[in-house]
């Protein structure tokens, strides 16, 4: 699938990502930041279920990183959306998410997609909703994990969003 902007492209990560990725996060200013170690460790254990904007350079400018759920394989697991600052306003998330579900569909069953938003987070409530739109699919919601869970400090409560049936087909 080609992105929004004719002079990027969208693909797997390779290892050599993992830093580019950390700092879009890190960059984005709403991501929940992981360390640095665990972006390379997932660009090495979970590339089939992310997605990478590259600029002509390469250069990752955006990406998505979910994973198959272990207890409901059909179900992809959302975890991270960030777009470089220069790359927003311009469907670029939105062009990750449909690449990323249409390669996985073209792969195996996908029948729906998840993923945890916190209150307020009017992008991504905007970007899944879109989605479900875009693939007939219906939107549930509920909290997932309460504030009270988080050991690290106030945390806003993490909604699950689930989407689907995806009736539509991902592509």
């Amino acid at each position: 699938m080609t992105a929004p902007q004719a002079d990027l492209r969208i693909d797997r990560p390779s290892v050599a990502d993992g830093a580019a990725l950390w700092r879009l996060a890190k960059e984005s200013g709403n991501l929940d930041l992981n360390s640095s170690y665990s972006y390379l460790l997932w660009c090495r254990d979970f590339a089939g279920t992310t997605a990478v904007a590259r600029a002509e350079d390469g250069r990752p400018v955006g990406f998505v990183t979910g994973f198959l759920r272990p207890e409901a394989p059909e179900t992809l697991l959302v975890w991270q959306v960030a777009v470089d600052a220069a790359h927003r306003g311009r469907g670029l998330a939105a062009a990750l998410l449909d690449a990323l579900t249409a390669r996985l569909a073209a792969e195996r069953p996908l029948t729906a997609v998840e993923t945890t938003i916190t209150p307020g987070n009017t992008a991504s409530e905007r970007l899944f909703a879109s989605f479900a739109a875009r693939h007939g699919a219906g939107v549930t919601r509920e909290v997932l994990f309460g504030a009270e869970l988080f050991p690290d400090g106030p945390h806003d409560p993490e909604v699950l969003y689930r989407i689907g049936p995806l009736a539509a087909p991902v592509a």
